[in-house]
């Protein structure tokens, strides 16, 4: 049985699961451009915006790092299934773009390469299974964004609102 919140504390208040933190990320924006550095994990990365909006395109913007956990999640995905099954599957390749369309939509286009001497059944498996992976459930609004409870000892953080545990962001 999960152990909950309400369980571990002794509190009466809604209960939820206690979670373990699988990955994180902390990006600092500092200075009077939009350049974010990012660490995540161990590894450094970084955001910008392109000249044309004021940035300095010194780095992939915000929406390109999207795309590129997706494009990355769906690989990663689809070779680790191929290879579990021993299907030959040397190469896969995930084209995305973010479309904008009337009215303020929004959509990311995703198209999928398959490489490799598969029957059509063997094709179609991994395109079903790129609709389920982590990153791709989180983009459609799977899961939901919480706030994180303040490090002891910390009072250079901004306060955050109080928030209905469990809610999804929009």
């Amino acid at each position: 049985m999960t152990e909950t919140t309400a369980e571990r504390t002794g509190t009466t208040d809604a209960v939820q699961p206690v979670c373990v933190r699988a990955a994180a990320v902390v990006a600092t924006g500092s200075g009077s451009d939009y350049r974010v550095d990012i660490r995540a994990g161990r590894h450094p990365l970084a955001a910008d915006e392109p000249e044309s909006v004021g940035g300095a395109d010194t780095a992939p913007t915000p929406v390109g790092l999207l795309l590129s956990a997706v494009g990355s999640c769906t690989a990663i995905t689809l070779r680790m299934y191929a290879q579990r099954k021993q299907w030959p599957l040397p190469e896969v390749r995930v084209h995305l773009a973010y479309e904008k369309g009337p009215d303020r939509a929004v959509r990311i286009a995703r198209r999928i390469e398959l490489t490799g001497d598969l029957d059509d059944d063997q094709r179609a498996r991994p395109l079903e299974i790129a609709d389920r992976t982590p990153v791709t459930r989180a983009v459609r609004g799977e899961v939901p964004i919480v706030p994180a409870p303040e490090r002891p000892g910390r009072r250079d953080s901004v306060p955050r609102p109080a928030a209905t545990e469990g809610t999804r962001s929009s």
